[in-house]
């Protein structure tokens, strides 16, 4: 039976929406004062048009939509987000950044299509377990699709290099197994080969490995290595308790690298304080227990297997990313999702909220 989607989980959004606009626009200010690489206009235009306008109309149609008919168009999309992030490898359509090919420009229009599939790898997941149903418990039913869709997945991303990419896939989808009724033995499984995965990209990928060894030893090279994190820790101890207010950021114009993405809870500490950061960190925490509620109140295992992949997809990284902004794991290339800039990332991330309002117009009441 059709209801009204869920409000709390939608005030949430939107006031995680609303504190991230403020952050980005004070943290994208400090590409005035740089004078190099993307202008605040075009970074600016980006997040609003692309990221905020489209998200915004992506939310609303797909939370008034019946979210069962994206069952049964899952393996085309699939196979069309990873024809989108072969792209990347093509010659004058995939562009590179730092050493790393994940963008493709087509008719003057630059986007991640790495973000479609991460989408995509979800959604077809969560098809692939509602069918199988109970078979999820068995090494067939449940470790052999997974392996077989994210292990797809990850080789091309690997290939950009994105190791990211790949951490953040295997969350959601192990996430997945584990609602679906997988077995502890196999989820134990994905977590060692997890483990040995990373640890073999450390020694097949330089940055990888700098990345842990500067973690072990974040103060080595301040100057160096280190210069980010010792960067962001600067500026979120600065920021002490309450905060320099809203645009007084000193470290964004000149010290802290990538203020409008990586580093922008750093952005945040500094101007927020304490407060301002626990707040934001508090926000995504009831955005996963709210969404994690609705999963709980989904009328099929479809919804429920799909809600919880996009709520680990989206907490996930951005948990990810506040970590390792302030020492906690290892730097991560992840956005701040619907804080850092990245429109694709935006549109993205609140067109997947709108599936999952969606999924919430359906649900089953407590009684049930």
């Amino acid at each position: 039976m059709k209801k009204s989607i869920d409000t709390p989980f939608l005030l949430v959004v939107c006031a995680i929406v609303v504190f991230g606009l403020l952050i980005f626009t004070s943290a994208a200010l400090g590409l005035l004062a740089r004078g190099t690489g993307a202008t605040f206009t075009s970074v600016a235009v980006s997040q609003l048009l692309l990221g905020l306008v489209c998200g915004g109309i992506g939310l609303v149609f797909f939370s008034r939509i019946d979210y069962r008919i994206l069952k049964i168009y899952t393996p085309y999309f699939f196979a069309f987000a990873i024809f989108l992030t072969l792209l990347t490898f093509v010659p004058h359509v995939g562009l590179s950044f730092k050493g790393a090919s994940r963008w493709v420009a087509i008719g003057g229009f630059t986007f991640q299509p790495e973000e479609i599939l991460k989408f995509a790898t979800v959604l077809f997941l969560a098809a692939v377990y509602a069918a199988k149903g109970k078979k999820v418990s068995t090494l067939k039913g449940g470790i052999v699709p997974l392996g077989a869709i994210v292990g797809s997945v990850a080789v091309i991303l690997l290939l950009q290099p994105n190791t990211d990419g790949v951490v953040v896939i295997g969350l959601a989808t192990i996430a997945m197994l584990f609602a679906a009724g997988g077995r502890f033995m196999h989820i134990a499984l994905l977590g060692l080969v997890g483990v040995v995965a990373i640890a073999g990209a450390a020694l097949y990928y330089p940055h990888v490995a700098q990345r842990i060894a500067t973690f072990a030893n974040q103060a080595e090279d301040p100057q160096g290595a280190g210069y980010q994190i010792q960067q962001a820790l600067i500026a979120v101890g600065s920021g002490q308790a309450t905060g320099k207010g809203f645009g007084q950021s000193i470290q964004k114009f000149s010290y802290l690298p990538e203020p409008i993405g990586d580093s922008i809870f750093a952005v945040a500490g500094e101007e927020f304080g304490f407060v301002g950061s626990t707040l934001l960190v508090v926000l995504f925490g009831m955005f996963a227990v709210l969404g994690f509620r609705i999963a709980a109140r989904a009328p099929d295992m479809f919804g429920a297997l799909l809600v919880v992949g996009l709520v680990v997809l989206i907490v996930g990284q951005s948990f990810i990313n506040i970590a390792s902004t302030i020492g906690l794991v290892p730097l991560a290339g992840m956005p701040l999702i619907f804080v850092s800039h990245g429109g694709t990332a935006l549109a993205l991330a609140l067109a997947e909220v709108g599936i999952i309002l969606s999924v919430s117009r359906y649900a089953k009441s407590k009684a049930a």
